[in-house]
């Protein structure tokens, strides 16, 4: 991301995101908490190997704590507009998370992170939570533009991203240090008007 210069940024209210969000019954959305860092984290350690191929902090999530405070920087980031956590639960299972890496206010946009448990992928999980977000982001908190970033050989991801609609914007080299070496980066996005066509097709 590009640094800020010039003048000060917007001091305008916005409102937050929800800190709740029904998916479909059954399949919820709920802004994550520090005292579910230790259900988490059992859930971490089952799926390491899974969860490794594609994200990069896995070894600094070793405890309970390092859980917490990731939570609670989290929650420190949501105070301020700048992003939100949620945990997936199935049926009150927590199985992943999903969630707002940064929103930009001033510009209208936001990405989107997420992750699942292996057993609870190629379900279409991850697809209708973000379906679920991005109304949210859309219809709720009047942003713009709904941002995915997935690594170039990371196919499931960006299979999602597709099948949102999302348009391919490039690709970034070098996006991302993986534990080893250095993965490219699809960049997809959608705008408002864009979904709101899609919707109606």
């Amino acid at each position: 991301m590009s640094g800020r210069c010039g003048g000060p940024r917007s001091t305008t209210n916005h409102s937050l995101p929800a800190t709740a969000l029904l998916v479909e019954d059954g399949l919820e959305l709920h802004q994550t908490l520090p005292e579910e860092s230790e259900e988490i984290l059992t859930v971490v350690d089952a799926n390491r190997d899974h969860l490794r191929e594609w994200l990069p902090w896995l070894d600094s999530t070793k405890t309970v704590e390092d859980e917490t405070s990731f939570i609670n920087g989290a929650l420190e980031e949501y105070g301020k507009g700048e992003g939100v956590i949620y945990s997936i639960r199935k049926n009150g299972e927590f199985i992943g998370c999903i969630g707002l890496n940064w929103i930009d206010y001033d510009n209208r946009g936001c990405g989107v992170g997420y992750w699942l448990s292996k057993e609870h992928t190629r379900h279409g999980i991850a697809t209708r939570s973000c379906v679920r977000l991005m109304e949210h982001c859309f219809d709720d908190l009047g942003l713009h533009r709904f941002v995915l970033e997935a690594a170039t050989g990371n196919f499931a991801s960006r299979a999602i991203a597709e099948r949102l609609g999302m348009r391919l914007e490039g690709i970034t080299k070098d996006r991302e240090w993986l534990y080893d070496h250095y993965v490219d980066s699809a960049l997809y996005a959608i705008t408002a008007p864009e979904w709101q066509s899609r919707d109606q097709d």
